[in-house]
């Protein structure tokens, strides 16, 4: 799952006639290199929610032939239904087994066949990353391979990606609610996996990082070019 349905604030006004995940980098939306890194990886079924300028998503991806997948779109009234909700509410379009989740405004080189398969008892493993200068206090921490509560001195921050199992949802409905108070049980429980990725990674968070990214990318497509 692609989630795809926020509204962007911190990067208007270029969200205000575009969707978020459908700002450029390198010549294409961010939307895209997800979709081309899920198909690599062997998925074949991939869920996109959004809510803000959903359409203008649905008409430049359709069914998603053209990126080798077949994307399922899962809408949400006005305002979005958070992280969580957003899940909840499209877990008939994901069935019964663990799923990848894949923030729509991020970008890594992480290669997603990479990912684990989920301990037998556990709800989600997160990808967790070196804190960024902009989030330098980080979200959680890891004790082997668990992801614990964030503790001095070494935290990091989550990447926006993840495995999650439909049982983290047990028992919700698809009201608006976020993930990390979900993580937060499975932490309390020892249920949470998770592994620090150490390559490129990205928050598209705002017009600069955006920038910054496209130039990034830019000068690597360069070198690889020469």
């Amino acid at each position: 799952m692609i989630l795809a349905a926020g509204r962007g604030e911190r990067m208007r006004p270029l969200t205000d006639t575009c969707p978020k995940p459908m700002l450029k980098v390198a010549g294409q939306p961010l939307l895209f290199f997800h979709l081309q890194k899920l198909a690599h990886a062997g998925v074949r079924d991939v869920v996109i929610n959004h809510a803000w300028l959903g359409q203008h998503m649905q008409d430049a991806i359709g069914d998603g032939r053209d990126f080798g997948v077949q994307v399922h779109w899962s809408a949400e009234p006005a305002g979005g239904l958070e992280t969580a909700g957003g899940i909840i509410q499209a877990l008939p379009l994901l069935g019964d087994e663990p799923f990848i989740v894949v923030n729509g405004d991020v970008w890594s080189d992480l290669d997603y066949a990479l990912l684990p398969q989920l301990g037998a008892t556990d709800l989600g493993h997160l990808v967790l990353v070196e804190n960024p200068t902009h989030h330098p206090a980080g979200d959680f921490s890891l004790l082997s391979d668990r992801v614990t509560q964030p503790s001095a001195p070494t935290t990091y921050t989550f990447a926006g990606l993840s495995i999650l199992s439909p049982r983290l949802f047990a028992g919700l409905d698809s009201t608006a609610r976020k993930l990390k108070p979900l993580f937060d049980k499975a932490i309390a429980t020892k249920q949470l996996g998770g592994q620090v990725h150490q390559g490129a990674w990205w928050d598209v968070g705002t017009p600069a990082r955006l920038d910054e990214l496209d130039t990034w990318l830019g000068g690597r497509t360069e070198k690889e070019s020469k």
